[in-house]
């Protein structure tokens, strides 16, 4: 059929591949608009100099990890090839493949159905593919990818490489009526049932010409209906197989009966495609499987089953628990779902190991006890990689409970680790604590795991107060680790003996945070350099060390986000926004919190951090909702008792308590701190807003307390300026409140003012007219809008009528508050947010 209304997307995707630089194409549309069809065409036009490279996901119950790039590369013996047959990491490898001098297009299908692992490699290759002769080219269905759909973590880090947004639409009007004239057919009915959609209506045409289907499953199953039985049968069977099937096991499959497959092509039910058979579009294949009635289609499934497990199954391991679980196998799936599980934890593909847990957790009971607790306590890690930390904790409790049956010390240690970890994260702080103290029983006087468990206790004590205990504890265990080879437990020591440092006020904190990470990098201990990044940010955060935060928050969410780190993404998230409510941009700092708790269902214990933080943007907003976010953080730190969650919720709720006058409060807060003093360097920051408050009530000034001037950011140098005895000062103080929308301080130092017999104190800025949810001036609205359309600075000056360096400090506060690192990528969020730029 002719490709009609598709030569523009063909040509922007051909346009791509002619630039001087990599690119990312994004071909999207619903099922059945084209996007093979545009694939197929761009890479038929393709000369001999292009390396053409294709891939695509399929809809299993969980795909093998990175089969999409296994399937890319097949045939060709380069680093990429050579590192996915050796299972090593593909990191650089990925790099190296498309690091030539070769231009090369690599073709990605149906990315919405793509593994973890395939998302994390995407991700890391398509953030560098400016400096690679690559063009990536991902398919998708756009109306199937909602706000939590993993695929949104790759798309969301395209905002710094170039890329092109080809969106394919259902056919037009006109479209429809020349197909249906050349067809003999009446286009009115076509394109009402169609839409235009052109594979529901290449499946109309090719049906009865007395009638049109009323769905795209009538029009197949109608094109089905022209076969004879033998080849019906075939197809039936082939349907319930979710990607291409090989040639040599086609001829398995269908038993020999090779002249009803080609019958099956002749009727354009199948298709011939290198070295395999598939049906011509995913929708064929599914509308004729779910037509099935259960009981056959099961039969089906188990025939599948039958046929694999006698050939060299291994290799077909996940396709082999896809088909047992549609066939209701259960014997199959005991024997081989743990281990496909197992192989996708390994992979990193952490929602397909999840998907084959969960496959065989109905029929645990079959297996031995030790083979029990194995499965169990998998299952309980990669539900809390899910951020399902309540199920994690009873699931690993399961596997602990049989670890003590069988009296094994070294699975038992490790699965109370495991579980020390699940209820720390969760939130339940004591179970934690008790976790690590068995542990610690129970590895006494055995080499393997005694440096482990008292590793963990170590870190425990850091986490909950105790860091003088714990440094000794931690740099004995590290000399220890090193000794035995266990790098990974080597770095996180020196981590949380950093963190220890840190605590205690002690030097070298800091250098010892970045020492770990890079110990961590250089042995490839990927769950430590996480954590050290975590907890380097903190760290930094306290100091007050802004451009260095920055920078480490933005190292590390790359890596984290890359190698599928959740929970450590997510306290990175909430860290960027309290830099950017430090840095006065409020508005954005409170749509980054928002969007952040609304993506993530259950971030366990980070979510004092978030809500607490959420809380205190709102709070210096004057947003009423602030209240109850901060007391349901207070009590959930209180019961916590995590320093760093104490610390947050309770210097937040403190600043609330003073911007409401609401001394009782403070006073709550200040007797009740779980046995920390404010002289500690995590309730430093606490302790001066505990003394604001003090201040506010006895109409003290804040220099007569001894505090130190917060003039690093400026809503704390404005309350320095506010509080001290001089009119000029607090006038000072209040228009810089009133820059930054802080309402209730401003309302404060008005009321100072007036006391200081200040009769004309300035009023707020004026309410804007324009849709801004990122809060940005009208002068800032302007000068996006110029931006937007690829003016410079001193073409925006002169449109504007301003100086080059006024233009500078706009475009300055336009990328904080949108949270961009590039002009591009303040354009591209200013689309997202859909902000009015016309007045």
């Amino acid at each position: 059929m002719e490709l009609l209304e598709r030569e523009w997307a063909v040509r922007a995707a051909l346009t791509a591949v002619d630039a001087d630089h990599g690119s990312v194409v994004l071909l999207t549309g619903e099922a059945g608009i084209g996007k093979t069809s545009v694939v197929r065409e761009v890479a038929g036009r393709l000369g001999p100099a292009t390396r053409v490279l294709r891939g695509a996901c399929d809809d299993m119950l969980a795909p093998p990890p990175l089969q999409p790039l296994r399937d890319a590369v097949r045939g060709t013996d380069g680093p990429l090839a050579r590192a996915l047959a050796g299972g090593l990491d593909l990191y650089e490898p990925v790099i190296q493949e498309f690091g030539g001098s070769t231009p090369t297009v690599l073709v990605i299908e149906d990315v919405h159905w793509a593994d973890d692992a395939t998302l994390d490699l995407l991700r890391y290759l398509a953030r560098r593919v400016d400096q690679l002769r690559l063009v990536v080219i991902l398919t998708y269905r756009d109306d199937e990818i909602d706000a939590r759909h993993p695929l949104r973590v790759l798309l969301g880090a395209l905002t710094d490489v170039t890329v092109h947004r080809v969106v394919l639409r259902p056919l037009s009007e006109d479209a429809v009526r020349s197909m249906a004239v050349d067809a003999g057919r009446e286009a009115d009915d076509l394109y009402r049932l169609t839409n235009g959609n052109p594979f529901y209506l290449t499946e109309a045409l090719a049906g009865p010409a007395d009638a049109v289907p009323a769905t795209v499953v009538d029009a197949t199953l109608a094109r089905l209906r022209t076969l004879d039985q033998e080849s019906v049968g075939v197809v039936e069977l082939l349907s319930v197989i979710p990607r291409p099937l090989g040639l040599k096991y086609a001829e398995v499959v269908v038993e020999g009966r090779i002249d009803a497959l080609t019958r099956a092509e002749r009727r354009g039910i199948l298709e011939a495609r290198t070295g395999a058979v598939a049906f011509r579009h995913e929708l064929a294949r599914r509308a004729i499987e779910q037509a099935l009635p259960v009981i056959r289609r099961r039969a089906l499934n188990a025939r599948i089953v039958e046929l694999i497990l006698g050939t060299n199954h291994e290799r077909l391991l996940y396709p082999l628990v896809h088909h047992a679980v549609r066939a209701g196998d259960a014997d199959t799936i005991v024997a081989y779902a743990p281990r496909a599980a197992r192989d996708a934890t390994a992979a990193g593909s952490h929602r397909q190991a999840l998907a084959h847990y969960e496959a065989v957790i109905p029929y645990v009971g079959r297996l031995p006890i030790a083979e029990q607790a194995e499965v169990l306590a998998g299952f309980a890690w990669e539900l809390h990689i899910a951020h399902r930390f309540p199920e994690a904790v009873a699931r690993c409790a399961e596997a602990v409970d049989l670890y003590e049956q069988l009296g094994d010390v070294v699975p038992l240690t490790e699965t109370l680790l495991q579980q020390s970890r699940h209820c720390y994260l969760a939130g339940a702080t004591d179970a934690a604590l008790a976790a690590v103290d068995r542990a610690f029983e129970v590895a006494q006087g055995n080499d393997e795991v005694w440096p482990a468990a008292v590793a963990y206790r170590g870190m425990m004590m850091v986490l909950t107060g105790s860091p003088a205990a714990a440094a000794p504890e931690l740099a004995q265990v590290r000399t220890l680790a090193l000794s035995t080879g266990r790098t990974d437990l080597a770095a996180l020591c020196l981590n949380y003996t950093g963190l220890a440092w840190c605590d205690l006020g002690r030097p070298g904190g800091l250098e010892a945070l970045r020492i770990s990470i890079d110990a961590a990098l250089a042995t490839s201990d990927y769950e430590a350099v996480a954590r050290g990044y975590t907890n380097l940010v903190e760290m930094l955060y306290r100091a007050r060390r802004w451009d260095e935060l920055d920078a480490t928050i933005t190292e590390g969410l790359e890596f984290t986000q890359e190698r599928g780190f959740g929970s450590h993404t997510y306290n990175l998230e909430t860290h960027r926004a309290l830099l950017m409510m430090r840095r006065g941009d409020l508005a954005g700092a409170e749509h980054h919190l928002r969007w952040l708790i609304d993506t993530v269902d259950e971030p366990g214990m980070l979510s004092v951090l978030s809500a607490s933080s959420l809380g205190r943007v709102l709070a210096r907003r004057g947003n009423e909702e602030a209240r109850g976010l901060l007391t349901d953080a207070w009590q959930r730190a209180r019961a916590q008792r995590s320093v760093l969650g104490l610390a947050y919720a309770a210097t937040s709720y403190a600043e609330w308590a003073w911007l409401n006058d609401r001394p009782e409060i403070a006073d709550e807060i200040r007797d009740d701190l779980d046995g920390h003093t404010l002289d500690e360097p995590a309730f430093r920051e606490l302790a001066r807003y505990l003394t604001l408050a003090d201040a506010s009530r006895t109409g003290g000034c804040i220099e007569d307390r001894g505090l130190e001037s917060w003039e690093d950011t400026p809503y704390e140098r404005a309350l320095v300026l506010a509080m001290s005895a001089s009119r000029e000062a607090t006038l000072e103080g209040l228009q810089i409140l009133l820059e930054l929308g802080a309402a209730p301080a401003a309302g404060l130092l008005r009321r100072r003012l007036k006391e200081l017999g200040v009769r004309r104190i300035p009023r707020g800025a004026q309410t804007r007219g324009r849709k801004n949810p990122a809060g940005l001036t009208d002068r800032q609205l302007d000068v996006l809008m110029l931006l937007m359309d690829g003016m410079t600075n001193g073409e925006i000056a002169e449109k504007l009528v301003v100086s080059v360096r006024t233009v500078d400090h706009h475009v300055s506060a336009i990328l904080s508050r949108l949270n961009a690192r590039t002009r591009r990528q303040a354009a591209a969020i200013a689309r997202e947010l859909d902000l009015q730029l016309t007045g």
